[in-house]
């Protein structure tokens, strides 16, 4: 397997000190290589949230390493000055809810991460265009978040997440409110994008309908994760 796309190694996560310490990550070890999505499975309470805190750069680990491409982001400390940069040009992410922003057109929900990396507008909305137009959602290019269904927000969701190009996104529960047939559609489009950009996309999910599709899944409980083989079923 490729080293490039996300590599974890050792990852461990502790909230408070002394008698009062939990340790929610107690040893985290993944690797997802570019063009592959990975199912992220466990019960409530084993870490899950922990963990996209950490891949996110939204919390930071106790101790492990994480390297993104060739470029070590945490070694027992983050190796990145901006964080904010990180997150913003390296990790993509789609949430169980499009988190749409409402006063902005379906183009300008997309184009906004890269007018706010200092793209040229015009450029920027250009950029997502092109992406709606490979999700086939273009036609909504003008509409308003309100005027969508739910399968066309997801569908702006996974653009505004894929928009930076970023060599890693993190989806949490993406298909949660969906029926089979958009949730299914959805991961679809995750395998389908995953090899066209060489993005490497790891999905936290209870959702039985599409644990089947995954060719590779980590469980993990009380902060350890277990690599097993998936199904792999329906998206070659």
């Amino acid at each position: 397997m490729s080293s490039k796309g996300i590599h974890i190694e050792g990852l461990r996560k502790r909230y408070g000190s002394g008698d009062t310490a939990v340790d929610a990550l107690k040893k985290v070890d993944m690797l997802v290589a570019p063009g592959e999505v990975v199912g992220l499975i466990g019960p409530s309470g084993s870490g899950k949230s922990s963990l996209l805190k950490c891949l996110g750069a939204v919390i930071e680990p106790t101790a492990g390493r994480m390297t993104i491409g060739d470029e070590v982001i945490y070694s027992n400390a983050w190796k990145v000055r901006d964080l904010r940069a990180l997150r913003r040009d390296k990790i993509g992410f789609i949430f169980q809810a499009p988190y749409l922003i409402p006063f902005l057109d379906v183009t300008d929900n997309v184009a906004l991460l890269p007018m706010l990396a200092g793209k040229p507008n015009a450029d920027s909305r250009k950029q997502a265009v092109k992406l709606l137009q490979s999700l086939d959602v273009d036609h909504r290019a003008k509409a308003m978040p309100s005027q969508l269904s739910g399968g066309e927000q997801q569908r702006v969701a996974i653009a505004r997440g894929l928009v930076n190009r970023p060599p890693v996104i993190l989806a949490d529960e993406p298909t949660a409110p969906l029926d089979s047939e958009r949730a299914l559609a959805v991961i679809r489009i995750l395998n389908d994008m995953a090899r066209k950009f060489e993005t490497a996309i790891i999905v936290v999910t209870h959702d039985e309908k599409i644990i089947p599709t995954f060719k590779r899944i980590y469980h993990i409980r009380d902060g350890v994760t277990y690599e097993e083989a998936g199904e792999g079923r329906g998206f070659e």
